[in-house]
């Protein structure tokens, strides 16, 4: 492997409190919650309006989707605020870096957002090319994931994804890919031992199967 795709959310920034705290204010209004962590891994999945339907107990109406997702963004990026890298994340960057390999960093978050945050944590140059999400709506992360290593012209088959989610190894496999997922995020390790890739509990654990 010679070259690594980084996940954001959930990977190397560990925003897990402000994801479940940005939850719990939208469904406040409905009487449900408030969850912890474990409790709304129980819940989630993607996409994300399946796990809202599961929490709510029916179907979402007609424009309720819109109004919590925007919701769910005020809050979120008001509490990601005191978010911080995930451990190890910063040392691991370093490592790669250091062993003459490449990386980069591809995330369904808006690009927009996502580019400053990097830059402020002071990593940016790590990555050979960072991609958030340009468009109103992501969808599966694969055709994101075919645009960005053609964009670096790499041969797939010696890259390996690191994500916290399943839709990061599909994307990885669409690709030809290879990916290691990190419990860090916020899909139970059951879910995530259930694709067949090899699962960690860190990001050094990571390096160390490359």
């Amino acid at each position: 492997m010679t070259h690594i795709v980084w996940d954001w959310n959930g990977t190397l920034f560990h925003d897990t409190d402000a994801v479940v705290g940005a939850t719990n204010e939208i469904f406040r209004p409905y009487g449900v919650g408030p969850f912890d962590l474990e409790r709304f891994r129980e819940v989630y999945t993607r996409p994300i309006w399946v796990a809202y339907e599961r929490i709510i107990g029916r179907p979402l109406a007609e424009g309720e989707w819109e109004k919590l997702d925007h919701g769910f963004h005020e809050h979120y990026h008001r509490l990601m605020l005191a978010c911080r890298l995930a451990e190890g994340a910063a040392a691991s960057l370093r490592a790669w870096e250091g062993s003459g390999r490449t990386q980069s960093l591809l995330s369904m978050w808006g690009h927009d957002r996502l580019v400053p945050k990097v830059g402020e944590f002071q990593i940016d140059h790590h990555f050979t090319r960072v991609d958030g999400l340009r468009a109103a709506s992501g969808g599966p992360k694969a055709e994101h994931m075919v645009l960005h290593l053609k964009a670096l012209d790499l041969d797939p088959s010696k890259v390996v994804v690191i994500g916290d989610s399943v839709d990061d190894a599909h994307a990885a496999e669409h690709v030809g890919a290879r990916a290691i997922l990190y419990t860090g995020g916020m899909t139970r390790r059951s879910e995530l031992e259930r694709v067949g890739v090899p699962v960690v509990d860190s990001l050094a654990q990571a390096l160390d199967l490359i």
